[in-house]
């Protein structure tokens, strides 16, 4: 029987509807810090209060102008690579209160994370980043290897003998036949060390919620874009992909 843990797709909304509401928060967190602390800086510099609230209303217009553009990407309007960066901070920043708020609404961590990695590849193919086959590298999980066989393929994948009992052998023919570089990782300090390697310009990982959410993160400025696993054992074990989700990526991203 399949596992609860292969869900519905992540809906996109989720994480940018309360990622707005982060913003609406901190605002008011930031104007009350204002209010509470504006008789003691007035005291040291009269115009003070003055410089520090025009401050802090630039930042959370730049914050909130971060949000709304990857709301309107998402209704079909262009991205503004200006704000790519930024993003990735702000989450960064922002992720912890969104998980918080997410929990009064009875929304877990997991959904955030998965509706997350659909804003992230969404703004990833906004850019319109497309790069040439051997600048592409694809960094997969070792649970994706069935954990019954006994050929090791970290580091070097070409260990696989392609059995069909699981989908490294399907990826393996799929980098022969498209020539992207192809990496098993053990965890993120090997698979930064082959990025250090290889020196892609771009990457496509295929991992769970929470490790494509931070690897995402971690490589940056390197773009990167993420393929949900499939679980129906459980997490880090058997793990699967679904190939047809895999090959509609890479076509999206590898120019001739």
């Amino acid at each position: 029987m399949i596992n609860t843990l292969i869900m519905a797709r992540p809906k996109k909304r989720l994480f940018l509807g309360l990622m707005l509401a982060s913003e609406f928060l901190v605002a008011l967190l930031l104007y009350g810090f204002w209010k509470i602390t504006y008789p003691g800086l007035s005291g040291i510099y009269e115009h003070l209060p003055a410089v520090l609230g025009v401050l802090m209303i630039v930042v959370s217009t730049f914050s909130l102008g971060t949000v709304c553009n990857m709301v309107l990407a998402m209704r079909g309007f262009p991205y503004l690579p200006m704000f790519r960066k930024y993003s990735y901070e702000l989450i960064r920043l922002l992720f912890p209160i969104v998980v918080r708020v997410g929990k009064i609404f009875g929304i877990s961590r997991r959904q955030l994370e998965g509706s997350f990695i659909a804003v992230s590849n969404l703004i990833f193919l906004k850019c319109g980043i497309k790069v040439k086959a051997d600048r592409l590298l694809v960094v997969v999980p070792h649970c994706l290897q069935l954990a019954s066989c006994p050929h090791k393929i970290t580091r070097d994948p070409n260990n696989c003998k392609r059995c069909g009992g699981c989908n490294i052998g399907d990826l393996m023919k799929l980098s022969e036949e498209m020539g992207f570089h192809f990496l098993v990782a053990t965890g993120g300090t090997l698979a930064r060390q082959f990025v250090k390697q290889v020196k892609p310009k771009a990457v496509l990982a295929i991992a769970c919620e929470r490790d494509l959410m931070s690897g995402i993160q971690d490589v940056y400025p390197l773009p990167a874009v993420g393929v949900l696993n499939i679980r129906p054992n459980g997490p880090c074990y058997n793990t699967r992909v679904d190939m047809d989700d895999v090959k509609k990526m890479l076509e999206k991203i590898i120019i001739d």
